[in-house]
């Protein structure tokens, strides 16, 4: 046999060789990872993206929502690359934030409001959907009401117009079920932005102007006076 020749019969062995190592790497079975159990990589991502989420609540209360990316990594104890890695943008995290916040909030609403018979009783709910919401929740009223603040003016963060939209819409939707006549959409959305108005007015003068701590105790002593006057307005504002 020649030289080239045990070199050919070597290099087939050779490919055969690999081949069959690779078959029994596939056929090895892999360690099974618990289910929901995260790896520590995806817990470390966890951590940071919530110290940020937490840091910007308590930043954009302190300073609003013009604060900065480094103000918001320095109060999360974060590089300032953790930010862009978490968010891409400070619009987009305030975005995903609002978005949150009105989301929660107008889930709650359509719980209190469902299966309500009566204007006044669908009132009521929303009230305490709102009341039992923002309790103990200040800085995700405040927000709420910067970014509902921020949609008026001329330059103002890209992509809050929508989740406000969905949160009038219910409001709108709860209402209309709460009557039993039929109300033009434009009317139907006036009284809805009225109550939505009314909810963010209210909360907003009583933190400057209450001495007392518990803001919400007096909300919900007043709750049937609010719900007599605004479902009059409701009515009067019907055809």
């Amino acid at each position: 046999m020649t030289f080239l020749s045990n070199l050919t019969i070597i290099s087939k062995l050779t490919v055969v060789s690999d081949c069959c190592r690779r078959v029994h790497k596939m056929n090895v079975a892999k360690p099974k990872e618990e289910p929901g159990r995260q790896s520590r990589q995806q817990r470390g991502y966890a951590r940071t993206r919530s110290k940020l989420l937490t840091a910007a609540r308590s930043v954009f209360t302190e300073k609003g929502l013009s604060a900065s990316v480094d103000e918001i990594a320095e109060r999360a104890d974060v590089a300032r690359g953790s930010f862009y890695y978490h968010f891409k943008t400070k619009e987009r995290l305030i975005n995903l934030m609002v978005e949150d916040v009105l989301s929660e909030l107008t889930n709650r609403m359509n719980k209190e409001g469902a299966d309500k018979k009566g204007l006044e009783a669908v009132l009521d709910g929303i009230i305490q959907a709102h009341i039992g919401f923002f309790s103990n929740r200040w800085q995700d009223f405040v927000l709420y009401y910067q970014g509902r603040a921020d949609l008026t003016l001329e330059e103002s963060y890209d992509g809050l117009k929508k989740p406000f939209l969905k949160y009038a819409r219910s409001i709108e939707e709860l209402i209309e079920a709460g009557t039993s006549e039929p109300i033009q959409d434009a009317r139907l959305r006036r009284i809805a932005s009225a109550i939505a108005g009314f909810m963010a007015g209210y909360y907003s003068f009583a933190i400057i102007a209450s001495t007392d701590q518990d803001i919400d105790k007096e909300f919900i002593s007043l709750r049937g006076a609010f719900v007599t006057s605004l479902a009059r307005f409701a009515k009067e504002a019907l055809p």
